[in-house]
């Protein structure tokens, strides 16, 4: 939600690409890709972003301590991030999402916004669980 400089940018995809592999992430058996190169994702949270109220977005915790960290100046990616977090999950029809405790917010909109979906237009999203850890 913070502006970076391109190159920057750029650099940090290839570290983290690094990272993940470095980490034993075996290619060969799964999925490796940038969800930036994926326009569904953003085409997922256009729609979900059209059945989230915002008082509901206003409510979250993140986006409070965020916007107080900004000088009460928080931006409209950083209040529709939650949206997009949920994009994320329920376009691959997630079931169990592994999470901190920071997030379960976030994951209870994503469940919220799937049953919104699921009441609207018939059975289409499972609803996410959250498997927490215990780090």
């Amino acid at each position: 939600t913070m502006p970076k400089e391109p190159a920057v940018l750029r650099q940090n995809i290839l570290d983290t690409t690094a990272a993940i592999l470095a980490c034993g992430i075996d290619p060969k058996k799964c999925f490796l890709f940038r969800q930036s190169l994926v326009p569904e994702h953003a085409e997922l949270a256009w729609i979900l972003g059209c059945l989230t109220n915002v008082p509901r977005l206003l409510r979250l915790p993140q986006w409070k301590m965020k916007r107080a960290s900004q000088n009460s100046e928080g931006t409209v990616g950083l209040l529709t991030y939650p949206v997009l977090q949920a994009a994320d999950i329920l376009l691959y029809k997630s079931t169990c999402v592994p999470v901190g405790e920071d997030q379960v917010l976030h994951l209870e909109l994503a469940q919220d916004i799937a049953q919104h979906f699921n009441k609207k237009y018939g059975e289409f999203f499972p609803v996410p669980k959250a498997i927490l850890s215990e780090l």
